[in-house]
Formats: structure tokens, sequence, C-alpha cells
């Protein structure tokens, strides 16, 4: 198959619509179910892309979570504690496939943004991973194959209607990539930079010391700027992205967003929050709104008197901002990537409030001395990898 029509382009209103290859090469996919749309095939070679090269960076089964052609998670398949089970919603589903624990994490750092979301995985579709993907609201999957049970539970998903693709892993495209923005064809070299280790050895700043499970978190951060709209910055701990900031004109904002996205990852696991006493039946959707809330400045939103009742069997506690404080200040050893330079010192200002301890940046400003200065002053190990990972 060359080509394929599609319903219409972003929007409804932009037909004609199609994907296609030129010349004389076939489509590298199979769609098995559903009818994927122009932003879904988007999502898809992105995160493809992505959770090919995480899987051939750490040889660990990747996932990522992917939401308006940025992704809004991403992991490998490290084990998942019993806090992360709870937070994640899978508790009740038994011992997980690494790829499993994989989505998991991807979907679980930042459920609010992964609603609906194009997921992507490294490895043959599992039942494990299809059991979870059956259970949350999601438009479609990528990977390289699937289980004949897996298959199944996805066709099921949506009345048979869930997007599910089939991609040919062995599917290598041209180096040189083109895209056209008003009538004018845009052409450029693919940026199929190598991430690993190797780019993390320009240690910058007066610690140097770079632990392998460390490296490895920059490495996760980095490849996932790779596939982030700029301006980027990514969080990572343990194997996972806890804060993905994208598309930000100003990176001290992308710092703050993505910032504010790893502090909401850690307050979940606090007690205030594991501990809360949802009504029977409330959806899961709903619940994790609910928990965006409470743990947020708007917290009166879902604790006033007639809203609370619809939510919780009883009114849970506020949780203060000092006691959320006091529960952040434990949140350590946090890796965090971005796609450019920091131009100031505030971007490490804010990324220490949330546990930075790790960072790889490419350098270049004219203030990288302050940058370096300040990380100094934290402790923080930072590298200059020399490589910036623009991604429009």
């Amino acid at each position: 198959m060359k080509e394929m029509e599609l319903k219409y382009g972003c929007n409804p209103n932009q037909k004609p619509s199609r994907i296609y290859m030129e010349g004389d090469k076939e489509l590298p996919i199979e769609v098995l179910s559903g009818k994927p749309g122009y932003i879904n095939f988007l999502d898809a070679f992105n995160g493809w892309q992505l959770v090919k090269e995480l899987k051939e960076a750490t040889g660990l089964p990747a996932a990522t979570s992917f939401k308006h052609v940025s992704p809004a998670g991403a992991a490998v398949g490290l084990p998942l504690t019993e806090t992360l089970k709870k937070i994640y919603w899978v508790e009740d589903m038994g011992e997980l496939s690494p790829l499993a624990c994989a989505y998991a994490r991807a979907r679980g750092a930042d459920r609010m943004s992964s609603f609906g979301d194009f997921i992507a995985l490294s490895d043959v579709c599992d039942v494990d991973t299809a059991r979870i993907i059956k259970r949350e609201v999601s438009d479609g999957v990528i990977a390289p194959g699937f289980e004949p049970e897996a298959l199944e539970i996805l066709k099921s998903k949506k009345n048979g209607n869930y997007n599910v693709i089939q991609i040919d892993p062995a599917y290598r495209p041209d180096p040189v990539e083109r895209k056209q923005v008003f009538g004018i064809t845009f052409e450029q070299g693919r940026n199929e930079l190598p991430v690993n280790r190797e780019l993390l050895s320009n240690v910058v700043t007066e610690n140097k010391e770079l632990p392998d499970s460390a490296a490895v978190d920059l490495m996760i951060a980095l490849i996932t700027l790779k596939y982030t709209q700029s301006n980027s910055v990514c969080y990572v701990k343990d194997g996972q992205a806890i804060g993905i900031g994208a598309g930000q004109q100003s990176r001290v904002h992308c710092t703050r967003l993505a910032g504010q996205k790893a502090d909401n990852w850690f307050l979940r696991q606090a007690p205030q929050v594991l501990n809360l006493p949802f009504i029977d039946g409330i959806r899961r959707a709903d619940r994790d709104n609910a928990i965006d809330v409470y743990i947020g400045d708007d917290y009166m939103d879902v604790l006033a008197d007639g809203r609370w009742e619809t939510i919780f069997k009883e009114k849970p506690a506020v949780f203060t901002r000092e006691e959320k404080r006091k529960w952040l200040d434990q949140m350590q050893g946090v890796a965090l990537g971005s796609d450019a330079f920091f131009p100031f010192g505030d971007n490490i200002d804010r990324a220490y409030k949330s546990g930075v301890k790790y960072i790889a940046e490419p350098g270049g400003s004219v203030r990288d001395d302050n940058v370096i200065d300040t990380c100094n002053a934290y402790g923080m190990v930072m590298a200059f990898t020399g490589i910036r990972l623009f991604h429009h």
C-alpha cells in the first residue's frame, strides 16, 4: 500500500487528506483496527521514533503517551513500586510485564495530559499491556506487533473502532526529510543523532559524580526532547519522565511548567492523596481531575460544601501549602534535560525546587558561567552535550 486516504487533516475543513510514500516505496504500516486520522498518524510516527530510540539507548522496553504531537509521558520498563501501582491505578492487575510497566509509567506520569492519548510501544504488545490500554481513554496504539490475544482485547475497545497500527521495525526513512509550509518546501537532514553516555562526558560543574542510573535518566530526557515541540524541558526520575514542558516561548516558563508537573507527580504519592476517600463508582477521569485540583491552589473547587459530596465519602482535610512543601522536599535525585541552553540561572533555581540533581543541556549561552555557578551553589552535576534538540 503506497497511500492511505484520511477523513480530513488537522481539522474537519481541511480536505483532501492522505498519507503516502513517494516513488515506488510502500507505507511501512498496517492498520489492524480502526481508522486513524491525520493527527493520530503524527502522534504515532513521532511516538514510534521515541520508543525505538529509548529501547536502543537503554536495552529496556519503552512506551510513550502522545498528545498533540508531543509526549505527555515516556518511560522504560522498570518494575513498579506499590505506591506507583496505586497512583497509576494498576494495583489490582497483579504482576505486570516490563512493557506494561513502561506504559503504566508513561501514562501515569501526567494522567490529565494523557487523557485520549496515542500510544507507542517499542516491543510486541503483550496481554498485560493491552489490559491496561483497554481500561484507559485512548485514541490508538502503534507497535511492531501484537500478540493474538492482545490484539483481540484492543479490537474490542471503542466498539471495534480503536486504532491499532502495526509498523515494520526494519523501516528506515530517507536521511533527508521535507515538509511544506505555505506552499513552500522545507528540506533538512533528519535528526539521527544517537543519544548515549558519551553525550554526557563533558561535565562542567564542580560536582562530577554522575551515577549510571542518573545517566540513563538523562538519556531518557534527551531522547524525549528530540520528539517534543520546542522550547522543551523534561524532568526524569527512575526511568520515566515525570514532567514535560513543551512549546513554550520562554525557557523558564517551560521549566516552571514541567516542574509543576513533576511536583504533581510526587504530590500524588503523599499519604493525604493516596488516602482520599473517593465515592464508589467514580469514573477514572473524574478521580484524576479531582486529585489535580485537590493538590493545586484551587483546592476549594472540590472541597466546597455541596461539591465534595459528589466526589468523596467524607470531606478531606486541606492539603496545606506547608505540608506540600515538606513532602516535596523529599523528592531528590531528579534528572533534567533541556533541548537548548539555559540562558539564565533562574531555570536552575526552579529546577532545584523539584529535586533536580543532574542536568544535561547543550551549553553555549553567553551566561553559561552564571548557570554553572548556580548549579555549583546547589551541588548539582551538569553536562554540556554541545547538541541542540529543537523539534518543530
